[in-house]
């Protein structure tokens, strides 16, 4: 897929989120990058580049405390080429970019992978 059509799939994630979300993305900066690098996958502790689909590196808003201020904004990563590796048809594509982003932002708001993965599993459940 075009990276420009892939952009255009993360963007309308986020602007799917219900507006109370949008409005708390707070200093975080979402990107596109085609695969991890070593540093993230280290950080990610994941070992090989298709496990990881997106990654969250900031403060998350929960842990800002009084003193938060004057910093770099957060960052999500989304990773374009271990999705599509993942992924057979563009609509799988398209529901994966959606699930990936919601759970990094999920991530920015506090969310741990164990609560995550709590979440996750009961909505599959529920299917």
């Amino acid at each position: 897929m075009e990276k420009e059509k892939f952009e255009a799939l993360v963007v309308k994630a986020i602007d799917n989120l219900p507006l109370e979300f949008q409005r708390k993305l707070e200093n975080v900066d979402i990107v596109v990058e085609d695969w991890p690098t070593r540093r993230q996958l280290r950080q990610a502790k994941r070992s090989h580049p298709t496990q990881l689909l997106g990654l969250y590196q900031g403060v998350p808003q929960t842990r800002r405390g009084e003193g938060y201020g004057m910093v770099l904004p957060d960052k999500i990563t989304i990773f374009q080429k271990p999705i599509e590796a993942q992924c057979r048809f563009g609509d799988e594509i398209k529901t994966t970019v959606e699930e990936v982003v919601r759970h990094e932002i999920a991530h920015h708001f506090g969310l741990d992978e164990k609560a995550l993965r709590k979440i996750e599993g009961k909505k599959r459940s529920k299917k």
